[in-house]
Order: C-alpha cells, then structure tokens, then sequence
C-alpha cells in the first residue's frame, strides 16, 4: 500500500521529474482488509495485477524482492541479484506476522479465513461455546480482531445461534482506546449491545483445554480462541533497524543516517501498523523526494491521522483521531461518512484509484476524489 500511494504521490507532485519503478515479490496486489468479510460472506478479497496498476501509475514494474541495499553506490540488489541503480529509494518492504497466542486460530489475514470458516460453521451447527477473541501483548493495530467479533456476533443473530458465549480479551485499557475516550466508549457500547463481554488490561499467553491463560494472573473460560498476529520487522542487509527489525525514519520518511533512502508503512518502526498510516507516511517521502528533484513544492512532514472503518456485520462505524497531540480532543465515532471513497484503505490517491480500478471502494460518480477527510460529528447507529 505504501508503495503504491508514494508511485501516485510522485505522479502527482513529481511530475515528469521523477521516473519510478515499482519493485514486488507477486505479482497481484490483494486489498487484504477485507479478508475480515470473507468467512461471513460479506465481501470477497480483491486482487489486481500490478503490472497495470504499475502502468496506470506511470511507474515501471519489477517482479523480485529488495535483498540488500548498497547506499554508498545507490544500489538495491534484489533476490534475483539484479543491481538496481536509484537517486532515491523507498523502501516499503512490509512485516512479518508471526503466531502469539499457542493454541488459537492466529487470523493473519487471506491465510486464515478457511479455518475461521471452519469455526462458524461449527457455531451454527448448534454446539454450545465460548469463543474468545484474543489481541496478544504489542499488537497495536486491534481493529481487524473487533471486527471479526462482531461480525460473529451479527451471525449468529442472523442464523438464530443460542448457546455461544463470545468475549473479548486485551491488554487494553478501554476498547480500541487508540482512537481517543469518545470513539472507545462508542465501541464499548456495540460490544454492550452485541453481548460481548470484554477483559481488558489482559495479555493473552496460551490456549489449551478449556481456558485461555492471561498475565498478569488468570484465565478466560474458552472453547475456541481466535487471536491476532505479532509482527516482526523484516532486515534488510544494509539499512539499520531497531531491535525488533523495523527501519527507524524521521518525519519526511527519511531512513536514520541515509540522505537518499525512505521508508513508509509497515517496516518502518513507527508503533501502529496501519493501511492509512503507511499511505500518509508515503506522501511525506513522496514530498520529499519530488522537491529534491526540483518540484516547487514545501514538502510536508509526516503528522499521522489514525482513519478506521470498523465494520460490524450491520452499520459500519467511521473512527477518527489526531494522533500527534497538541490539538485537544479528536476522537470521532459516527455512522456517517468521515471520508471518501468510504474504503478501508484511506489513502490521499491510492483510495479513489482503486476504486476506479477494481470496485473494491465505492468510487464518487463524478469519478474525481472528494478530500479525504470529510468531517461528521455524530453517535453510532444504535
């Protein structure tokens, strides 16, 4: 995703300043948050070809992997071992997900949608259960685990299921608390409504028998848990990286110690692993490296503004909030529209493009992007 909206980004401010070529391991780009509709059969997983979306956004494109980067030379080596020679480069090599929770479903995301599948489908074969959605320590991005809690929720009311007990357990605070007080609290009120119970300032460690252990001290009666990944970073030979293996960068996107080297989204060492968050973290290197070039534009740092469509298995919830600070309270829950297209993945040009391309978010009938963020104060739909 962030190679994308930095390819558009540069399009856009670059000109015919900048030429791009867009280096990926696959060949399909795959609008992944939407793995979390699948089981439920709300929505299907989107794929395009990246050579077309490469072509559509003026960019050349490589199949390979970036091995190593030799900045001295301006060289990324690729898995193949081609040499790859850059004035500028963006690396936006993405994580590692890795199993948290021994004993639960671990939902990554496409992978695991036939064995979450398999869990409904005994669910709605009449067997009595607690299922027990578990976010594990250091995962910052909790969002995907309460949709797919809810979601359950929604289908077991729509198939007429009694007997299954449905919580959730978090180290949180207060639910997705990350959005701010106003939008948590809208959240613990669906949870309320969908009669899901919730353990926060709970680390999930393992499933086995009948309960899931937390730490500090305990357990939650369980008979199937489903849990989120970790992620891990993913070094490449020549860039640093922090302990975990995450590219640290400053608020231009620039990688710590190299002038001509970015990175944006998942690889960076920025704590929240977000579609949204990667794509603003793009066009802040995308700035960056067009006004090297000569754009005549002030390139604008990274400020990030956390967008989550929460969906719910009814009416979706639009969240919102202002995470540098300094600006009082941001947080923003309502059924109304925050931004458009009303996608999952909020991106200033990767989001109406897609839209164009694959349907996979609703596109305005004008064909042109409306600002991305639109701003509704409003409660969730009860």
């Amino acid at each position: 995703m962030a190679a994308l909206e930095a390819a558009l980004a540069l399009r856009h401010v670059g000109e015919d300043r900048v030429s791009v070529a867009l280096v990926a391991p696959e060949p399909r780009f795959w609008y992944r948050p939407l793995a979390v509709v699948e089981s439920f059969g709300l929505g299907r997983l989107h794929g395009i070809d990246f050579a077309q979306l490469a072509d559509d956004c003026g960019a050349l494109f490589v199949i390979d992997a970036l091995a190593s980067v030799g900045a001295d030379a301006h060289l990324a080596r690729t898995a193949q071992g081609a040499e790859l020679e850059y004035d500028a480069l963006l690396v936006a090599t993405g994580a590692r997900p890795v199993a948290a929770v021994p004993g639960a479903i671990t939902f990554r995301g496409p992978a695991d949608v036939e064995a979450f599948s398999k869990l409904l489908s005994s669910l709605r074969a009449g067997a009595r259960a607690r299922v027990v959605f578990a976010v594990p320590g250091g995962v910052a991005w909790p969002l995907p685990l309460y949709e797919l809690a809810l979601q359950t929720a929604t289908f077991l009311d729509v198939h007429g299921v009694t007997g299954v007990e449905l919580a959730l357990a978090t180290p949180e605070e207060t639910p997705l608390g990350l959005f701010g007080a106003a939008a948590s609290a809208a959240v613990a009120e669906l949870l309320e409504r969908r009669r899901i119970s919730i353990h926060t300032g709970t680390y999930p460690a393992s499933f086995e028998g009948s309960t899931l252990a937390v730490t500090p001290a305990g357990g939650v009666p369980a008979d199937a848990v489903v849990a989120l990944p970790r992620v891990a970073g993913l070094p490449i030979e020549g860039l640093p990286s922090d302990a975990d293996g995450f590219i640290p960068t400053d608020a231009n996107g620039r990688v710590q110690g190299l002038d001509d080297v970015f990175a944006a989204g998942d690889a960076t060492s920025f704590p929240i692993k977000q579609g949204g968050l990667a794509a603003q973290q793009a066009d802040a290197a995308a700035e960056t490296i067009a006004a090297a070039a000569g754009a005549p534009i002030e390139p604008e740092p990274f400020r990030p503004v956390l967008r989550g469509l929460l969906l719910t298995g009814e009416a979706p919830a639009f969240l919102r909030a202002e995470l540098g600070g300094g600006t009082g309270d941001t947080s923003v829950a309502t059924g109304e529209l925050l931004w458009w297209p009303p996608g999952k993945i909020v991106g200033r040009y990767l989001a109406p493009f897609l839209a164009e391309r694959a349907g996979a978010i609703l596109a305005p009938p004008s064909g042109e992007a409306l600002p991305v963020d639109v701003e509704v104060a409003s409660s969730l739909p009860v």
